[in-house]
């Protein structure tokens, strides 16, 4: 597969736990139109701070979105949000390669756990 980056099993769990809910949907398209302030984030959505940040979590941990923290003029911390650049494409390849990854790497992952796995 030249090109294309192959996630582990637990790269691509993350993944698609992050995508699999409708207010990080809605996150992601918001962000689409550039980085923005989490207060603001929120507000646009009408989603608490709270509940927002546990999105956020998750799309940074799936590494779909970055965050950056900054000072304003009067040394306040601002926390900003964008997407970082990805693409998501799911194929029996791409399940396979992502197992494949993980037993390389020796992580020692099995039936029972990849179950328990996509409980989550």
């Amino acid at each position: 597969m030249r090109g294309v980056t192959v996630l582990t099993e637990e790269q691509l769990l993350a993944v698609l736990t992050a995508v699999a809910n409708p207010q990080r949907l809605r996150v992601i398209a918001e962000l689409t139109g550039g980085r923005i302030h989490v207060s603001e984030l929120a507000r646009r959505l009408g989603m608490s701070r709270p509940l927002l940040y546990m999105s956020l979590g998750k799309l940074e941990k799936a590494g779909l979105v970055a965050g950056q923290l900054e000072l304003s003029g009067d040394g306040k911390a601002m926390k900003y949000f964008e997407l970082a650049p990805f693409e998501v494409r799911l194929t029996a390849d791409t399940i396979a390669a992502a197992l494949a990854a993980s037993a390389a790497d020796g992580d020692g992952h099995t039936a029972d756990t990849d179950t328990k796995a996509s409980d989550r």
